[in-house]
């Protein structure tokens, strides 16, 4: 009798010892896949759409043209800018300009900041991991991380189980004292080369929220 209740229960814990995930042979593979991603990324360039809104309403829309360096890293150009603030005469005018000015250098630090958990390097991927609780959801490996990049911080990372490419990222940070909650969406195109598609900011602090969208992806001429 004993030993049959021992075998049932064996037969009971070995598809929980078969969900295990070992966490340094997942960033591996995550990091191996995602390198790879990024090599095949650098024969595109793209534009970015970044649109801000303040109190609800739209108050800036700012194109620039991207692409990978050599090192894999993003590099944007400004194409195009429009506000949809009108100016203001005299001395009402300048304070204006100089409002404006503060609201874009806040917008250019925290889509600066969004952009260091979207494109992540090696090592922050295995620090990451290093840190991080990892769930098995079936077609879905999710991850979530607090203090990784700042104390207080949070970041929840999707990823294919089969590929382990991005489907999505979800991040609670700070810029000073400032909250940040972010969200990345990815996709793939026919070849299966994995990109961002959006990246959604909201800024409390600011009653401020951005939209930036890639699109107009071609591939590059050498």
């Amino acid at each position: 009798m004993k030993s049959i209740l021992a075998i049932g229960l064996l037969l009971y814990l070995v598809p929980s010892f078969s969900q295990t995930i070992n966490k340094t042979e997942l960033s591996l593979k995550v990091t191996e896949a995602n390198q790879k991603n990024n090599q095949s990324l650098k024969a595109y360039i793209w534009k970015k759409r970044v649109e801000t809104f303040i109190g609800g309403q739209s108050k800036a829309v700012i194109l620039t043209e991207m692409k990978f360096n050599d090192k894999g890293e993003p590099e944007a150009t400004v194409v195009d800018a429009t506000t949809s603030v009108k100016k203001k005469p005299g001395l009402r005018g300048k304070a204006q300009a100089n409002a404006i000015e503060d609201k874009m250098d806040y917008v250019e630090k925290a889509v600066q900041l969004s952009t260091g958990y979207a494109y992540m390097s090696k090592g922050e991927l295995i620090d990451f991991f290093d840190k991080a609780t990892v769930t098995n959801k079936g077609d879905i490996i999710e991850a979530t991380a607090s203090n990784f990049k700042v104390q207080g911080d949070k970041l929840t990372i999707q990823f294919d189980a089969k590929t382990y490419l991005y489907k999505n990222k979800k991040f609670n940070t700070l810029m000073g004292k400032d909250l940040v909650e972010g969200e990345v969406t990815y996709s793939n195109f026919s070849n299966g080369t994995n990109h961002i598609d959006d990246i959604n900011l909201n800024l409390p602090a600011q009653n401020m929220i951005i939209k930036s969208k890639n699109q107009d992806w071609t591939q590059r001429v050498n």
